[in-house]
């Protein structure tokens, strides 16, 4: 991340989400932030289109990082490899997928805690501006998405239909974020160690055996994650170091509100 971070790129990120802080982010100007950054109001536009585009600057350097780790393990980077053209990172055929999706996921979160005051300010900031956070809901599915994608081309076949990888995507993304929130109002934790729990017990969650067709329950598993669900329907449940649950739920579209709690209600029992 720190190699496409470029210095200007930094600077203006940093000088927008200061002036944004200070003054109001509707109160502030783009010319504001060009001066700021000791850029031209050309540079500024080349490189971002908008104010709302340079507060989320950095996910999108982010989510170019991740894309292109994921893809060091994905079946196309082995054709790279025997072809002669060798991805940057040499391809690993006992690779685990979801090792991978939350060795990304560390990467985000990495780059958040080296980048302490503006993450803090960044979200501060979202809190007050409703604009701001739907935007960031918008970066947190590309993430799943990316993630979904990912697992779908390289997990095995009994284990990469999309309700499988949705399921684990949008739980190691809940599980982040929750543990990113908490350490953005308490920037002294190192929440780290808790973040690679979590990750474990989804990882735990995710390699659980399957259900028996017949319906009888699978084999019961010591991990303090679970998953359980059909082909329809997928449940997650993650307990983080702070003995907080996180509980993800995949269904198939035309779930009404009675299915939605059902669901979440199973996990928890």
């Amino acid at each position: 991340m720190t190699a496409v971070r470029t210095h200007t790129h930094a600077q203006a990120v940093d000088a927008a989400i200061d002036l944004f802080s200070r003054q109001g982010y509707e109160q502030t100007t783009v010319e504001e932030i060009a001066d700021a950054a000791r850029v031209s109001r050309a540079t500024f536009f080349r490189r971002f289109r908008s104010k709302e585009d340079v507060v989320f600057a950095d996910h999108e350097l982010l989510l170019e990082e991740v894309v292109v780790m994921l893809a060091e393990t994905r079946p196309e980077a082995r054709a790279s490899e025997e072809s002669g053209r060798a991805p940057e990172r040499a391809w690993d055929p006992t690779a685990d997928p979801y090792l991978e999706v939350c060795r990304a996921a560390r990467l985000v979160f990495d780059h958040h805690v080296g980048q302490r005051e503006t993450s803090i300010a960044r979200h501060q900031l979202l809190q007050q501006v409703p604009a701001l956070r739907d935007r960031e809901l918008v970066t947190t599915h590309r993430y799943e998405r990316a993630f979904t994608a990912y697992l779908r081309d390289t997990l095995p076949p009994d284990r990469s239909t999309t309700t499988m990888s949705i399921a684990f995507a949008a739980s190691v993304v809940a599980v982040h974020n929750a543990i990113l929130r908490r350490w953005l109002r308490n920037p002294h934790l190192d929440l780290r160690p808790d973040l690679e729990e979590a990750f474990a017990d989804l990882r735990r969650a995710a390699v659980a055996p399957f259900p028996h067709p017949d319906g009888e329950p699978a084999a019961p598993s010591s991990s303090p994650a679970d998953t359980s669900g059909t082909a329809d329907e997928s449940r997650t449940v993650a307990t983080g170091g702070d003995g907080k649950r996180v509980v993800v739920t995949v269904l198939e579209p035309g779930a009404g509100p009675d299915d939605v709690a059902r669901a979440v209600r199973d996990a928890l029992a």
